[in-house]
């Protein structure tokens, strides 16, 4: 079926929820995982009059584990988890991401180790692709399962919360009895399988990952430019020197850069260059490998968390076992998003270091600040913006995994702050477009100030573009707009398909 994705529990990726949750692609249950979750179900309902106490089964959930729930009560217990769980703190998810966070937990539901009613996983499915979106509060997890937040989505599907629908925020049971979607009435584990998973912060670390896909690539255009800028060295990018080193993401990145500056006259030898550049320069190919090997690292392990059981207790349905476990624990992967910021920060930081440089003329044997005329202010302010970005990056950078409290009576005593590592991240990414379209500004503006300059084969495809956009700096205007062009150019250009079909980068 033309835009629709197949879910099975096993092979959900990054790019299929980005689909998902931009472009609204429809969704899929292959039929034979939900016919495990009808098994998996059934083997719920043989369980229930066992005298075996199961966490979040026939007993409480945290502190509450030592209360049993009998059989007559399933359904008012589990619709009371939803309630007393229903604690999210405001900005609410974008509708986008509330549609990521959906399709993450509908994915893991199919690993089928859950037990969820069935129902309840036909509900996910008719939510995306009716685009009747819960609306979920952002904050409020400790993110060892994200479950203040989550129960929004249990309370939109007994008909009690809030959804994004047709642009407009409705309550749930207005707009089920509208279009004829049956309300979920919860039973055995239900509230739990609903509450008890980390969909939220994967749902936004999907989007922000897929960001940090686009931004790696940005890196390398975006250093290019600026080495022409600067009529930098190009002995850095000397190949036998990463073949000495062999890190897989610094060989990437100067195929690219390379591929950019084919042609250039920053090849040209002049004796009047200095025999280095700044480090800001000179390093930046490994700098981005760094990145893109951080990203390979975080990515490759949070593949394992989209298509992984992650429920307590888990159903492991061919054993014939219902185990209290950790399973819901995010620590493996979400240890690379801490390393992702750190990254981030270095990329950040060597950007601000290269518009300061370009804006010297000690440095580019250019006008100081850019400026064509002495009469013109030019990037002579500019310098403020991007370096009070800088900061932020630099503090949002700093570690969350290690503040955690012990609660429930402390019997949950371990914890990640997993959504605010990837809220903090979705921010240091932001910043990051905003540092690059200033640096671009002024890596354009330096070219054309160099009068007798050839571009490379790739930095001239990107300059043209920029330039189609944005002109010349050749009197003084409000700057905001110039930024704010550019973070818009950025953002929704997409110069890699640019260059890819142009034939200078491989798909």
């Amino acid at each position: 079926m033309e835009n629709t994705i197949i879910l099975n529990g096993k092979d959900l990726t990054i790019d299929a929820i980005k689909k998902i949750a931009y472009e609204n692609w429809k969704v899929e249950i292959a039929p034979e995982s939900r016919e495990y979750i009808v098994a998996g179900r059934n083997k719920i309902f043989e369980l229930v009059d066992s005298d075996v106490p199961v966490y979040g089964f026939n007993t409480g959930v945290g502190w509450n584990k030592d209360k049993k729930v009998m059989k007559d009560f399933f359904n008012k217990y589990n619709t009371n988890l939803i309630y007393s769980h229903s604690l999210g703190v405001e900005p609410n998810c974008t509708r986008e991401e509330g549609r990521a966070i959906l399709v993450n937990r509908l994915n893991t539901f199919l690993v089928g180790c859950t037990g969820v009613a069935v129902e309840i996983v036909d509900m996910y499915k008719t939510l995306l692709n009716e685009d009747i979106i819960p609306v979920i509060p952002s904050r409020g997890s400790v993110g060892e399962a994200d479950i203040t937040n989550l129960s929004h989505i249990g309370l939109a599907i007994i008909g009690e919360g809030e959804v994004y629908f047709r642009n407009e925020i409705r309550n749930s049971g207005e707009v089920f009895k509208e279009l004829g979607i049956e309300k979920i009435n919860l039973g055995p584990k239900d509230g739990l399988a609903i509450v008890s998973s980390n969909a939220l912060s994967a749902g936004l670390y999907s989007l922000v990952l897929s960001d940090i896909e686009k931004l790696i690539e940005l890196s390398d255009i975006v250093y290019a430019m600026s080495l022409e800028a600067l009529n930098g060295n190009t002995s850095p990018l000397d190949p036998d020197l990463y073949e000495l080193r062999n890190f897989k993401g610094q060989k990437e990145s100067l195929k690219n850069v390379t591929s950019l500056l084919e042609g250039s006259a920053v090849y040209y030898q002049d004796w009047k260059k200095p025999v280095q550049d700044p480090l800001s320069f000179r390093g930046t190919v490994q700098l981005n490998g760094a990145l893109r090997d951080a990203y390979t690292y975080a990515s490759e392990l949070f593949r394992i968390q989209l298509n992984s059981a992650e429920d307590n207790p888990c159903l492991i349905l061919e054993k014939n076992k219902l185990i209290s476990c950790s399973n819901y624990e995010p620590i493996s992967w979400i240890l690379g998003a801490e390393n992702l910021g750190i990254a981030l920060s270095h990329i950040s930081k060597n950007s601000c270091f290269r518009i300061i440089k370009l804006a010297n003329p000690d440095f580019t044997k250019l006008p100081r600040f850019l400026s064509m005329r002495d009469n013109i202010l030019g990037y002579a302010t500019i310098q403020k913006v991007f370096t009070s970005l800088d900061a932020e990056v630099r503090h949002l950078s700093n570690p969350a995994t290690a503040d955690y409290y012990s609660l429930a009576g402390e019997i949950e005593d371990h914890a990640n702050n997993t959504v605010y590592v990837i809220n903090k991240l979705k921010k240091i990414v932001d910043n990051i477009f905003y540092i690059y379209g200033i640096e671009l500004m002024h890596a354009v503006q330096a070219i054309d100030l160099r009068t007798d300059w050839t571009l490379g084969k790739g930095s001239r495809k990107v300059y043209e573009k920029i330039r189609e956009i944005l002109p010349f700096y050749d009197e003084d205007r409000p700057i905001f707009k110039d930024i704010k062009i550019m973070y818009n150019f950025i953002k929704s250009t997409d110069l890699i398909s640019m260059l890819c079909e142009e034939g200078i980068w491989k798909e």
